[in-house]
């Protein structure tokens, strides 16, 4: 059972987890032995609460397929059983980040004292520039 927050768990029956060969160099083991973890979890058929379900379908993420499918492949570690345990705790962390109310940005206006600084400034920088050109003859 996976806990994603005090109230919320997932059943281990949701969660579909299927050893692959891991990809990348691994000596004499590599075309042996199926250290990789592929995690699949349907977001629609599992029995998370409707806001989450909810906040997952607007996540906008590669990790999430078209019919809402999460995706997770681990070959971080060279035991199954690491790989295991760290994609599960993406899967948590996935979940929560989704979660997490984002703050609304305020659209501002800049100060009528900084829009005459940067004028200013501009103004500024112009008459360097004309002063560093070199003197015409006919002047």
């Amino acid at each position: 059972m996976l806990q994603i927050s005090s109230k919320v768990f997932i059943p281990d029956k949701e969660i579909e987890i299927s050893a692959i060969r891991a990809q990348g160099a691994g000596g004499q083991n590599v075309n042996k032995v199926s250290s990789a973890v592929h995690l699949r979890f349907d977001v629609e058929a599992s029995s998370l609460p409707e806001s989450y379900k909810e906040k997952l379908r607007s996540f906008s993420d590669q990790r999430i397929s078209s019919s809402g499918v999460i995706v997770i492949k681990a070959q971080k570690y060279r035991t199954l059983e690491q790989n295991r345990e760290d994609a599960l705790e993406r899967l948590r962390e996935f979940i929560q980040s989704a979660m997490v109310v984002r703050k609304k940005r305020i659209a501002t206006k800049p100060t009528k004292g900084s829009q005459q600084r940067r004028m200013d400034s501009k103004t500024k920088r112009g008459k360097t520039k004309i002063s560093r050109r070199p003197v015409s003859p006919d002047e």
